[in-house]
């Protein structure tokens, strides 16, 4: 049992990892691609590119409101918070 649990907890890190809203975000875009396919709505080749762009703007969204944007500008700082050299 203990090793069942073991595999259960990797493969729960391994697809939702350190953000849940990515993992939740993407699994939505392939259900509703899914959705589109099987009601035949749009050609394979665009809704293949639809889902993909649907995932790569969920990656987005997340990180840059997770704040990890700001995190990489360090020209934005003000000059007084430097410590002295």
């Amino acid at each position: 049992m203990r090793y069942l649990r073991g595999f259960g907890r990797f493969w729960f890190d391994f697809i939702v990892g350190d953000d849940w809203r990515i993992a939740a975000g993407v699994v939505a875009a392939l259900g509703l691609g899914a959705l589109v396919l099987r009601a035949d709505l749009l050609s394979h080749a665009l809704l293949s590119v639809l889902v993909a762009v649907a995932m790569i703007a969920v990656v987005m969204v997340t990180l840059l409101g997770a704040g990890y944007a700001g995190a990489t500008r360090p020209e934005e700082h003000d000059e007084g918070s430097h410590m002295a050299r």
